[in-house]
């Protein structure tokens, strides 16, 4: 099992045939963490809640976690989530770094 770093901080480009099992699953997870939930007219769990978009950081970053651990484990199974940081920037967006180990 090898560990990737994927940083979740701006929309990125679609590649429809990766060429490793690696960048596929990483675009995966990837597209699973940009997208919002409801947004998918068939399946509307898919995604991320923005619920917690407004709360105070602490608060939103620990329920943004496990909902990061959650969807992951649902929607890409093949990927697991080792460890989950936050950064902010000086306009105050926060950029989630993950540690992804692939199985």
């Amino acid at each position: 099992m090898k560990e990737y770093d994927l940083i979740i901080n701006s929309y990125g480009n679609i590649k429809f045939f990766p060429d490793t099992l690696a960048e596929e699953v990483l675009q995966n997870v990837f597209t699973i963490l940009t997208t919002q939930k409801f947004s998918v007219p068939l399946d509307r769990e898919f995604g991320l809640s923005v619920s917690m978009l407004d709360a105070p950081v602490n608060k939103s970053q620990n329920a943004l976690k496990a909902e990061i651990v959650q969807a992951v484990r649902i929607f890409e199974p093949r990927a697991r989530i080792t460890k989950i940081d936050f950064d902010t920037d000086l306009d105050g967006r926060l950029f989630t770094r993950l540690k992804v180990a692939i199985e």
